[in-house]
């Protein structure tokens, strides 16, 4: 069973309407005001921006799951591209469901629905504004979603926005196809409005959201030659180290990139095994599902597990590593799950997802989706889990 991408929608329909007023920008109650004259066809300029990005998404909407917010921030244009979403009832206190502007949108509705959105578990997250969009999807997720803005505001210093419509849906579009769509951190800049109408340019670093860049790899070695997977393991390891919490009980997964993060922690490694590790010791070497289990028992603070993909088939689960068993996993917590690969290892797959076969179907269900996957120093691409 291939997993399905699911997008969430957050639509500012105030965004970019400022442009035309010369308020060089879509903040502050000048332009609530200002837009109450505006037909309903000049209000929707964020939702036409959106329709744009999601045209290239035709052919492939039955391998995508929408939900959105109702109304004019997203509701009301899925429902006029014929596009099923799921609305979370959180959605009830927002106006706009008739189709008018819902003039009372702020920065607090955008939080809550990306807030809420996360919650209801999906993939990415898709929004439509400017910069001040951008700082309130920073405020309400920070890096802990992936997210990908589509440029509608007047002012947009940010990078963390597609150069056009068009180049997000194709971008959506790559990602649904099985392509190599990295992440990266991306700065949320904001300019101070009341400035910049007095001719001042004044923006700040406001934050970062981890944003899907495009996926140019697979083209890179056709021209600049191939990955050299020891390199890679190494970067990988490096970047594991620096990162690793050391209060977690980090449960290492066989394969030879994660013997390559333990030779990087200074640390015996069973090459074919599971070893538990806890503040810089192997606490447990070649541990069974039991002991496993034993130690999340009597463990107080976080768990994580490293798992890499087998070679050629793309298991992450169910195959050479059972002893990480469907308990064991639920014990440790899915989102603690940290999946390490080379590019090559995952452009091998040529589109197909990583595997997952834990014998538990609902638990395969439950993990299913996309997933992020380190592929280097400070490197991760986003990419599909799925089940045969």
């Amino acid at each position: 069973m291939t997993a399905r991408l699911h997008l969430g929608l957050i639509i500012n329909p105030l965004a970019g309407l400022g442009g035309a007023l010369a308020l060089k920008g879509s903040d502050g109650e000048a332009l609530r005001e200002a837009v109450k004259a505006f037909t309903p066809e000049q209000r929707r300029r964020a939702e036409e921006r959106v329709r744009r990005a999601f045209k290239p998404l035709r052919d492939c909407l039955p391998e995508i799951t929408f939900s959105t917010w109702q109304g004019a921030m997203g509701g009301q244009l899925l429902d006029s591209m014929d596009i099923s979403a799921t609305i979370p009832h959180e959605t009830q206190r927002c106006s706009g469901k008739d189709g008018k502007l819902p003039l009372g949108t702020s920065g607090a509705d955008t939080q809550r629905a990306a807030r809420s959105l996360q919650k209801h578990g999906v993939d990415l997250l898709v929004f439509a504004g400017g910069d001040g969009t951008a700082r309130d999807i920073f405020d309400a997720i920070g890096t802990t979603l992936p997210s990908l803005g589509i440029p509608c505001g007047v002012k947009m210093h940010s990078g963390v926005f597609a150069v056009s419509p068009e180049a997000a849906g194709e971008l959506l579009e790559q990602l649904v196809a099985g392509g190599l769509v990295g992440l990266r951190a991306q700065e949320v800049r904001d300019i101070d409005e009341q400035a910049f109408r007095e001719d001042r340019v004044r923006t700040r670093y406001y934050g970062e959201l981890m944003v899907p860049s495009e996926g140019q790899y697979l083209q890179q070695t056709k021209i600049g030659g191939r990955e050299s997977p020891e390199l890679v393991a190494i970067d990988i390891a490096a970047w594991i180290g620096e990162t690793l919490d050391p209060e977690s009980l980090v449960l290492v997964g066989p394969g030879s990139t994660t013997a390559t993060i333990m030779q990087e922690l200074g640390l015996p490694n069973t090459l074919l095994g599971v070893d538990a590790v806890h503040r810089g010791q192997v606490i447990l070497a070649d541990a069974d599902e039991r002991g496993l289990l034993k130690l999340l028992a009597e463990h107080k603070g976080p768990a994580e597990i490293i798992v890499t993909a087998i070679g050629g088939q793309g298991h992450i689960f169910g195959r050479g590593n059972q002893q990480f068993s469907p308990e064991v996993i639920r014990r440790v917590g899915q989102e603690n799950i940290t999946i390490v690969a080379a590019k090559s290892k995952i452009a091998e797959l040529q589109g197909r997802p990583l595997l997952i076969d834990t014998n538990d179907p609902a638990l395969d269900a439950e993990l299913c989706g996309y997933r992020r996957v380190i592929t280097g120093y400070d490197d991760q691409v986003l990419y599909r889990v799925g089940r045969l």
